[in-house]
C-alpha cells in the first residue's frame, strides 16, 4: 500500500515539474530583416533562337524585359521580330513583320528570405505590324476534277502596311538559378482583337501572336527565357518568427 502511495506522489511530482517547467517559457517574436532586390530583369527568349536554328521556315528573336513596382507587381513587355514561310498543298505565304507586347505581371510566390523567384500571372495589349507575300498557289478546277485539272501561280503578291492588335494572358514561372541570373518558361493564351483585312485573302501569319485561323480569334503560345536583373535599389522585407525562450 505505501509503495503504491510513493508511486502516485512520485507520478503527480513529475507532471508537476513539466507544467512548471511550461510555464516557465514565454513566446517572443524575432524580427528579421532582409533586403528585396528591386531593378531591370532583361532577357532574351531562348526558344526563339532555337527555332530559328532547326527550322529553316522561320526566323525571329525575342527580347523581354520586367521592372518591379511593389512587392508582387510587375510592368513587363516584350519586342521582337519574326519571319515564317507557311506552305501548304495549295499555297507558300511568308509573313514578316516586328511586334510589341507590353502589360503587368503579379507574382503569387511567396519567396522565403531573399529569394525572388516567381511564379506569375501577366496580362499583355501586343500591336504587329508587318507584311505578307503570297509566293506561289494553285487553282483547282472544281467543274472537272476528273481530270484533276490545276493551274500554278508563282507570280508573288505582296500585301504591305498590315496591323494587327491583341491581348494575351500569361502564366509562367522564373527561378533564380545563381545571383541575378534567371530562367522562366511561359504559356500564353491570346484573344485576336483586329487585324487588317486583305481583299479575297487572309494574314495566315501574325509576328507575336502566331498562327491564325479563320474560324477562331483564339491563339496561343509559349517561351523559354534566361534573363539578368540589373538591381537599381533594395527595400527591407520584414520577416516575424515566433519562438520560445525560457524566462
Amino acid at each position: 500500500m505505501y509503495a503504491s502511495i510513493i508511486r502516485i506522489v512520485t507520478i503527480l511530482l513529475l507532471f508537476s515539474a513539466m507544467a512548471y517547467a511550461q510555464n516557465d517559457k514565454k513566446t517572443i517574436n524575432d524580427t528579421l530583416v532582409y533586403k528585396q532586390k528591386y531593378g531591370l530583369r532583361l532577357g532574351a527568349d531562348i526558344s526563339k533562337l532555337a527555332r530559328t536554328y532547326f527550322d529553316d521556315d522561320y526566323t525571329g528573336f525575342e527580347i523581354m524585359g520586367d521592372y518591379r513596382l511593389s512587392k508582387r507587381i510587375y510592368i513587363a513587355g516584350e519586342i521582337g521580330n519574326e519571319e515564317k514561310t507557311l506552305e501548304t498543298d495549295y499555297l507558300n505565304n511568308t509573313t514578316k513583320g516586328s511586334y510589341f507586347k507590353g502589360g503587368i505581371d503579379i507574382n503569387f510566390y511567396k519567396n522565403w528570405l531573399d529569394m525572388e523567384n516567381m511564379i506569375y500571372a501577366g496580362f499583355r495589349v501586343g500591336a504587329s505590324t508587318f507584311s505578307q507575300t503570297l509566293n506561289n498557289y494553285t487553282i483547282y478546277n472544281v467543274y472537272n476534277q476528273y481530270w484533276d485539272q490545276q493551274y500554278s501561280i508563282t507570280e508573288g503578291t505582296e500585301f504591305t502596311g498590315l496591323t494587327a492588335l491583341w491581348t494575351e494572358l500569361q502564366i509562367g514561372l522564373k527561378a533564380e538559378l545563381f545571383n541575378n541570373f534567371f530562367a522562366g518558361i511561359n504559356l500564353q493564351l491570346k484573344v485576336l482583337i483586329t487585324d487588317k483585312d486583305i481583299d479575297n485573302y487572309e494574314n495566315l501569319y501574325i509576328p507575336g501572336y502566331n498562327r491564325t485561323y479563320d474560324s477562331s480569334a483564339f491563339g496561343g503560345g509559349f517561351g523559354f527565357n534566361l534573363s539578368y536583373l540589373v538591381p537599381i535599389f533594395k527595400k527591407d522585407k520584414v520577416v516575424i518568427q515566433e519562438k520560445e525562450v525560457e524566462e
